[in-house]
């Protein structure tokens, strides 16, 4: 038995995925397994796989039903103590599997283990994640994750390991929220956080690839089942931190809401703001008419590439 199960869904990869998984062979922490899920990929992604012939990885071809669908397959078939995440198109450096396992030795309470991260912006400049109080010799229990999380996410997938017997407390992935970038991360991790400790290390060990194509698309919002997030309800009534971290996603789905022409959606996710409440010029994107917000977005896109960044969520 493995001691980490490695988690791979795959759709559509075939740019990427070798170079991800390569990523994994060159681990210096080598007890694993890789469970990689073809989720129904109609490019080459799967010979590329298999061309890898790896003794230790698991390969399983689904039907099209979703990442968080996939994750779900590949947890249910993991055998390892410890469930680590890669998305198929991100990046671990060799010593990432080593750290998480330092955290798992270090902090026998925590149910989550995560290290900091780089984005790679389509230009190919790298930044790196700045969070409160964490840095390079960070090495401990968070003692407030959402606190942390409002400017960057210190929880990103790739970067996240969890106790596989975890998940018989939080339950899995929703595979209500449809559609990769529509909250089924956000809402794993939260219930998880809410549950468990998580121990975090501020050393950076991977990347996350940020994709180049990245313009506003009418259609892949109305596709979307964004995460309710009412379920939280409850705990953001005691917990002011969880609150604002909410409502940054609440804000982010009611504009691309509103870009998209679907009022209905916008004001459910809008009247959802609690009092805790957001940023003055996130307040005053949500007010603007949906044309401006897409002309507002695009220009963003052009800045990136230009290497120029900046949120509306501070």
């Amino acid at each position: 038995m493995a001691f980490f199960s490695i988690v791979v869904p795959v759709y559509n990869k075939q740019h990427d995925v070798k170079k991800t998984l390569d990523s994994v062979l060159l681990q210096t922490f080598t007890d694993f397994e890789i469970i990689v899920v073809n989720d129904g990929s109609t490019d080459n992604s799967e010979n590329i796989i298999l061309a890898l012939n790896e003794p230790r990885l698991k390969y399983f071809k689904t039907e099209n039903k979703g990442i968080s669908a996939a994750r779900n397959f590949a947890i249910n078939k993991s055998q390892g103590t410890v469930i680590a995440f890669l998305d198929a198109d991100d990046y671990w450096y060799p010593n990432h599997l080593e750290t998480l396992h330092g955290l798992y030795l270090a902090f026998p309470e925590a149910g989550m283990f995560a290290s900091r991260y780089e984005l790679v912006h389509p230009n190919n400049t790298i930044q790196k994640i700045e969070l409160t109080n964490i840095d390079e010799n960070f090495n401990a229990v968070v003692k407030d994750i959402f606190a942390i999380s409002l400017r960057y996410r210190p929880l990103w997938t790739s970067c996240i390991a969890v106790k596989l017997n975890v998940f018989t407390q939080t339950g899995m992935f929703d595979t209500l929220i449809t559609r990769d970038a529509a909250g089924e991360d956000t809402d794993m991790w939260t219930r998880i956080a809410l549950k468990y400790p998580i121990a975090y290390s501020g050393k950076v060990t991977a990347q996350y690839i940020l994709g180049a194509t990245n313009r506003v698309s009418k259609s892949q919002t109305l596709e979307r089942s964004f995460a309710k997030l009412d379920k939280f309800k409850d705990e953001e009534k005691s917990n002011y931190s969880l609150s604002r971290f909410l409502n940054l996603y609440r804000a982010s789905y009611a504009l691309k809401y509103k870009m998209a022409g679907d009022t209905a959606n916008y004001k459910f996710y809008y009247r959802q703001i609690t009092p805790a409440g957001i940023a003055l010029k996130t307040k005053l994107l949500l007010m603007l008419p949906a044309a401006f917000l897409r002309f507002m977005f695009n220009f963003k896109q052009l800045l990136k590439k230009k290497d120029i960044h900046f949120t509306i969520y501070d």
